[in-house]
């Protein structure tokens, strides 16, 4: 395959069946000019995170639009052509964005409370919190009864049986002592802090 032109394999390409068939085509068509493509987007953007994306772009956009390719062009210069255009639709969007909003544009703008983002860190802090103190505090057994207690809303008698437990109170018993023990770590972990 590297013997053929790229425009000989676009040819074949086309004249291949939409199968397994035509997929080295395409791979060998792209990576041959994978280096050179990454390269100009790095010199249209000035960053390599971007000219990443943008090359990603560029090739999922000719993969797209293969059959619009005429042979009377080289691959190369469509391939740049596409960079170049893509490039554009970036920069005309990032100016059509506002960068800066005026302050007289917020003054009837309803200020929240409640982060969405700062809640939910707090809530999966305190996830880990309670895990960590969990992990400490209590055994296997009692960890199991509290989460399935607690956790999932199962009912004691439940946790009973699915745990086998043969003790007179069964999960209850668990509990009781569960608590006991995440009282006094929560008093020792507040000490602490």
């Amino acid at each position: 395959m590297e013997s053929l032109s790229d425009e000989e394999l676009i040819a074949r390409y086309r004249l291949a069946p939409a199968s397994i068939g035509s997929r080295p085509l395409l791979e060998e068509l792209f990576r041959r000019h994978q280096t050179r493509v990454v390269a100009l987007c790095y010199r249209l953007t000035g960053d390599r995170t971007q000219a990443a994306d943008l090359a990603q772009d560029v090739f999922a956009k000719a993969y797209t639009g293969l059959d619009t390719f005429r042979s009377d062009a080289k691959f190369t210069t469509w391939l740049y052509v596409i960079a170049r255009n893509r490039w554009r639709d970036t920069l005309r969007a990032r100016q059509a964005r506002p960068r800066e909003v005026p302050e007289d544009a917020m003054v009837d703008v309803e200020l929240t409370e409640r982060n969405e983002a700062l809640a939910a860190l707090d809530a999966r802090y305190a996830r880990t919190l309670i895990r960590t103190i969990m992990d400490d505090a209590l055994d296997e057994t009692e960890r199991h009864v509290m989460t399935l207690h607690y956790g999932h809303d199962m009912r004691l008698d439940a946790i009973t049986a699915a745990l086998g437990l043969t003790n007179a109170s069964g999960a209850k018993a668990y509990i009781v002592s569960a608590r006991r023990k995440l009282n006094a770590a929560v008093k020792r972990w507040n000490a602490k802090s």
